[in-house]
């Protein structure tokens, strides 16, 4: 007790804001009335960039007030040397909620609006070191402009979070993005060194009451009409209907389901050129499984990719496709609970079978994940995960994790170990990593094993089985200093054994990571060193450079690489290029003009050049308004032989549209288009057309 006293005098004095009881609610209209008069307020703001520490150029006032069902929070953001920005395409100004109604000290939802009016709400992870963006919530929000001003006014229900019962006092921060200057502002002090925002250092709401009642149930039918064609047909048109749920059981509590879901990929991957011995990793997108998806997952430190986490469960491998053909969900089951020092969640869903007229390729499948995660102290957590599928008839993989962490902000240390049980064969993992300031330096380091039997095939990610790797990196991390913002320098050693080989391979690196106040920032990495893998030894060199920036009328990020690594499509070590480009540029405030190159080249053994593959994928996004938008892509690949530039041709071609309309909260109308055509040697053909219309609609009680 003495100890945590002590740490709180150093630390310095909590803020703290007051919830008062509204008399009369104010009305969500973003006009801040007379019914604000009534509510506590703040306005000691700190800049956190591009001047940390400093106090903001703009003035930001806070108001909070409750009613029984819900809590109301109002921003005035004061704009004295220039009219706020809103436009629903680009850079505009911002103002976010953060509440911790768990008090968990490292997770937390937020509620963002723009100046346009958009809105956006999800979570913050692992005290700030991640986010979600998928989180959706039924909350109130609106906005108005003025010359001088821009009014923000939220209603967020306390039946649309989870909250800890009894307590009278919330984790709370709140956020102002200032567009002029690209200014971060924060009621709490938050520092680059710290890791950012981070929850552990939020301000406390006092007086929090919710008297909210309900059953807490929210229910999503679903349906839709699909238009599938392929190489030789008509074309069939087949209706669907599905059904989704989410009960809030209590204030912590809560299940999902979901029955005949449709999780066809309207707008598919982007396409990967991979020439590793690995397979590539695909984000998740659909809703069942990114919402929540923290819970089903082990802790990572994300700093430089030092540690790439054991993806113990990896929920692509549910209704993953086989034979080119998605496998069906018959349904989903998740359940969720979250306390002030226990998170916990377990997941089941259950596939059908794929046949043809020679039998059943891929038989029937349950998959399920149980995961536990409590904080021992303050800055120090624990838990386990497990994952699973089976096919009956012997025909199963289990995988058990444990793992710890200790810190808080950027110095942090995570150990992660695991089993593994496939069809009686076992294996096992070890995986850690710690980052640490001392000074003005900061040090990274990793250690890797993972066994040869060891496999999570099926049901996760981690296909380094036969990996050993060390690596450590350290240099100075420097803030604040002329027209640089950031800047970090390390060099680097890495050690490692590959799969399969005997011997031992060391790669001496350089990254340098200078960030600048004008909102450019740049990346270099370099590499070289004795590479032993695939019975093959031999000296491997490699440079990264990209560089990036972001205004209110573009974004740009463009780049290039250079290896001299093991090409395992070809079988043999060679040079090997790629170049990136990426722009976007915002018109008339609606309109999002974007696209990408990217190239890649490979060379044979001797240096010359055996082909290059290059993809374009020019966009446009049209917002209609804050809840409609329209946006038509297209990715086409294009294959040239050697440096021949003039046999190029096109070797697939994607063009889709996607109409997008959120009607009410949490209601979504969809009208998507998707045509996929590849070379058959005599031009493009179809591989593949897909429409679909679908109307979701939530019924809330």
């Amino acid at each position: 007790m003495y100890l945590i006293l002590a740490l709180l005098v150093i630390a310095g004095p909590v803020k703290t804001i007051n919830v008062r009881q509204a008399a009369t609610p104010p009305r969500i209209d973003g006009v801040i009335e007379d019914a604000w008069l009534q509510a506590d307020s703040v306005d000691d703001f700190v800049q956190a960039s591009p001047d940390e520490g400093t106090p903001p150029s703009e003035r930001t006032v806070i108001y909070v007030l409750q009613d029984a069902g819900n809590l109301y929070v109002a921003f005035r953001c004061h704009a004295a040397r220039h009219r706020p920005v809103a436009q629903l395409y680009g850079m505009e100004e911002e103002a976010t909620l953060f509440l911790d109604p768990t008090d968990s000290r490292s997770m937390a939802y937020f509620f963002k609006v723009y100046g346009s009016g958009l809105w956006r709400s999800g979570k913050i992870l692992d005290d700030g070191r991640d986010e979600d963006w998928s989180w959706d919530a039924v909350w109130y929000c609106a906005n108005r402009i003025q010359d001088s001003m821009m009014e923000v006014e939220m209603k967020i229900p306390f039946k649309s979070i989870r909250y800890k019962q009894g307590a009278n006092e919330w984790g709370i921060n709140f956020h102002r993005f200032v567009t002029n200057g690209m200014e971060n502002d924060y009621w709490t002090d938050v520092k680059e060194r710290e890791g950012g925002n981070r929850v552990s250092n939020y301000g406390r709401l006092v007086g929090i009451n919710p008297r909210a009642h309900g059953y807490y149930f929210e229910l999503y039918p679903e349906g839709y009409v699909r238009f599938d064609q392929s190489p030789g047909t008509a074309g069939k048109v087949k209706p669907f209907a599905s059904l989704n749920f989410k009960w809030d059981l209590t204030p912590q509590a809560t299940v999902n389901a979901t029955v005949l879901p449709d999780f066809a990929q309207i707008e598919s991957d982007p396409y990967s050129f991979n020439i590793s011995r690995y397979p590539t990793f695909l984000p998740e997108r659909r809703p069942f499984f990114v919402e929540g998806s923290e819970n089903f997952r082990l802790a990572n430190l994300r700093e430089q990719g030092i540690l790439a986490p054991l993806n113990i469960f990896y929920s692509r491998q549910i209704g993953k496709a086989v034979r080119n053909e998605p496998v069906p969900i018959l349904s989903g089951l998740k359940f969720t609970t979250h306390s002030e020092n226990w998170n916990f969640g377990a997941l089941g869903a259950y596939t059908d079978q794929l046949a043809d007229s020679t039998g059943v390729y891929e038989p029937r499948r349950a998959f399920a994940v149980v995961r536990g995660k409590g904080r021992l102290v303050d800055a120090s957590d624990v838990g386990f995960l497990f994952g699973g599928t089976t096919a009956g008839d012997g025909n199963y993989n289990y995988a058990l994790a444990g793992d710890w962490g200790s810190g808080s902000g950027r110095s942090r240390a995570e150990v992660q170990t695991a089993l593994s049980d496939k069809d009686g064969r076992l294996g096992w993992a070890l995986n850690s990593g710690c980052m640490e300031f001392m000074g003005k330096f900061l040090s990274l380091a990793a250690f890797q094993v993972i066994s040869d039997s060891f496999s999570v095939e099926g049901i996760g990610y981690v296909p380094w089985a036969g990996l050993k790797k060390f690596q450590v990196l350290s240099g100075p991390y420097l803030t604040g200093h002329g027209a640089m913002r950031r800047f970090y320098a390390a060099p680097s050693l890495t050690v490692t054994q590959e799969p399969g080989s005997n011997d031992l391979s060391y790669n001496a690196g350089l990254h340098l990571n200078p960030q600048f106040r004008n909102g450019w920032y740049a990346n270099l990495d370099g590499g070289l060193g004795r590479m032993a893998e695939a019975d093959t030894a031999y000296f491997a060199r490699s440079v990264n450079v990209e560089a990036g920036a972001g205004s209110v009328r573009y974004s740009t990020d463009f780049g290039a690489n250079y290896n001299h690594s093991y090409n395992y499509a070809r079988g043999f070590v060679a040079d090997n290029y790629s170049d990136w480009a990426y722009f976007t540029y915002y018109l008339a405030g609606r309109v999002a003009l974007l696209l990408g190159a990217n190239n890649w080249w490979e060379c044979d053994p001797q240096g010359e050049v055996l082909g290059v593959t290059t993809v374009a994928r020019p966009k446009i996004d049209y917002r209609i308004n804050q809840k409609m938008s329209f946006n038509v892509y297209d990715e086409i690949v294009l294959s040239t032989p050697g440096t021949h530039f003039e046999k190029t041709g096109p070797a697939t071609n994607r063009v889709g549209c996607l109409f997008s309309w959120n009607f009410l909260p949490k209601s979504w109308l969809y009208v998507a288009f998707n045509d996929y055509r590849v070379d058959s040697g005599k031009g493009l053909t179809l591989a593949s057309r897909v429409g679909a219309v679908k109307l979701r609609y939530l019924f809330y009680f």
